[in-house]
């Protein structure tokens, strides 16, 4: 979904300096255009680029087939010489060099996760690819390992700031984190200073616009993933003539995503609640030999009871990390984050619940503080990074004193995502002290030579099918693949339909029958789910 909301890596659980985990529900930017904000102007391809390239990347080695570079660019693509910002790229050279076709470049949303994701994953990237393209990954500018917005100066006050953070019942403790995200807020501006004007859509289009040219690509060949689709629609609107081929799974909707920062979480929520209470139904039909939740009476009245009970109160959490007492707020990280990662989680988010509605709620509790680690972290996707991508390009319409009509009208769309990505998102944003010199408003209906392959899957909590859809509709030359799966994304859902029809757009440019729909290999709650068929 965005920059923010969440795809959160399950490695995340016991995170590592440097580990930049996946993320996404929605927070992003991209793209270059006037400081009014809305087309973007026409690419200049002279002095911007000859002030920032210094010739080929120099490549050195940082792993098996693979290699690592910072690459320089401008803060202002508009004011070459104004300053410069470092960008972390990492390649997975291509499996067979004789049949290279070019380089592939991924986005798995995040931000910040990419560099990341071409290292743990290079493999099976160049795989999709079938050998045929170097993979390619570079962290965004403002998140993971390039120049990246801070908020803090030290780890202690980081920690000191957010000891005591924690989403609020309805009505209670609300007035005091509305003024600790406006003082978050303040915060941010006084760290990063003028890097938050330049961390748009557009200027990242701009970066990979670049980064194109320095591999010697004349065509991008580009792979986006949830915020990454955003990434991506913005690069194809800016510059359609330079799209070789690109994949879209998990569309954010840059229409709802540009008018501001309620009304794209109210597009990406709407399907959220839905996709919960398929995770309730599925559960009681697996039975209680396939989901813990299922062994005592109905599934979902188990759950809203012990929900309610939280929303009056608190269940102890004696072997959380940290011990305590589990809170309403927690209850909805949790169901956030566990939803997010797709089925493979699913029964241990059934087993957390079960003991929660038994009156143990210390793994639910720690499931959800998993969240608040990641989201107020400086190095972890998507962290305080995904809070300024977010305001950079989806601003806040409203001010901090709207905070009450935006929680009800938020939760009103999400019970479980509405009241933790108001103050997670929403309330930041209505606060942030920068606004985009460069941000790309649209239109979004560009026609490229070749079709862009657009990935919807059917019941994704965090990225609505219905997205993926208008999307295909939109663009002027897009192929719609559905995923009949219950993920955010296919990866999370894994379909051998979705991944063939993937590689042969990939390489041969050859897209899937209109109308096509990809099964997923194995349903939820199957004990060998993520294994493939024999």
């Amino acid at each position: 979904m965005g920059y923010g909301a969440v795809h959160l890596a399950r490695d995340c659980r016991t995170p590592r300096p440097g580990l930049i985990a996946l993320s996404t529900l929605v927070g992003m930017s991209l793209l270059a255009m006037s400081s009014t904000g809305s087309t973007a102007a026409p690419p200049q391809t002279s002095a911007a680029l000859v002030g920032a390239a210094n010739g080929a990347i120099a490549w050195t080695a940082c792993g098996e087939q693979l290699e690592c570079a910072k690459v320089r660019v401008p803060l202002n693509w508009e004011h070459p010489r104004a300053g410069k910002i470092k960008l972390a790229v990492i390649r997975h050279r291509a499996s067979r060099p004789e049949e290279r076709i070019g380089s592939m470049f991924v986005n798995p949303g995040g931000p910040g996760g990419s560099v990341e994701q071409v290292r743990e994953e290079g493999a099976s990237l160049d795989a999709a690819g079938q050998g045929r393209f170097d993979v390619v990954g570079w962290d965004i500018r403002g998140a993971g390992d390039s120049t990246h917005v801070r908020c803090f100066r030290g780890e202690k006050r980081r920690a000191r700031f957010f000891a005591n953070w924690s989403i609020p019942t309805p009505g209670r403790q609300s007035r005091r984190i509305a003024h600790k995200t406006a003082t978050l807020a303040r915060r941010c501006g006084e760290v990063s200073g003028r890097l938050l004007r330049h961390i748009s859509a557009a200027d990242t289009a701009r970066d990979l616009d670049h980064l194109r040219r320095l591999v010697g690509d004349r065509k991008l060949t580009y792979v986006g993933i949830s915020a990454g689709t955003f990434i991506g629609q913005t690069y194809a609107n800016m510059f359609p003539r330079r799209v070789r081929a690109m994949v879209l799974d998990g569309v954010v909707d840059p229409v709802a995503y540009t008018r501001g920062t309620e009304a794209g979480y109210a597009n990406q929520l709407r399907f959220s609640d839905r996709g919960f209470e398929g995770f309730l139904s599925l559960c009681e039909s697996a039975g209680p030999a396939g989901c813990a939740l299922a062994g005592d009476g109905p599934v979902a009245p188990r759950v809203d009871q012990m929900l309610a009970q939280l929303r009056r109160g608190s269940i102890p959490a004696p072997s959380a990390d940290p011990p305590g007492e589990l809170t309403y707020g927690d209850a909805l990280s949790a169901i956030i984050v566990e939803m997010s990662a797709g089925p493979a989680t699913w029964p241990d988010l059934a087993a957390q619940l079960d003991a929660a509605a038994g009156g143990d709620g210390s793994a639910l509790a720690t499931a959800g503080r998993l969240l608040t680690t990641a989201f107020s972290s400086q190095d972890i996707a998507p962290g305080l990074p995904g809070v300024g991508l977010t305001c950079a390009d989806s601003p806040a319409r409203e001010g901090p004193g709207a905070w009450r009509n935006v929680l009800d009208r938020l939760s009103g769309v999400s019970f479980s995502y509405g009241p933790v990505l108001t103050w997670w998102r929403w309330a930041p944003c209505a606060s942030w002290p920068a606004r985009s010199a460069d941000r790309y408003t649209g239109p979004w209906d560009a026609s490229t030579k070749n079709p862009i392959l657009v990935i919807g899957t059917r019941f994704d909590p965090n990225t609505p099918y219905a997205n993926a859809r208008r999307t295909a509709r939109r663009l002027g030359n897009a192929v719609l693949l559905t995923h009949d799966g219950y993920s955010h994304t296919s990866p999370r859902d894994p379909s051998a339909c979705i991944k063939s029809a993937t590689s042969e757009y990939l390489v041969a440019l050859v897209t899937p029958p209109p109308g096509t729909i990809c099964p997923s290999d194995r349903q939820p709650f199957d004990p060998d789910f993520g294994e493939p068929i024999p």
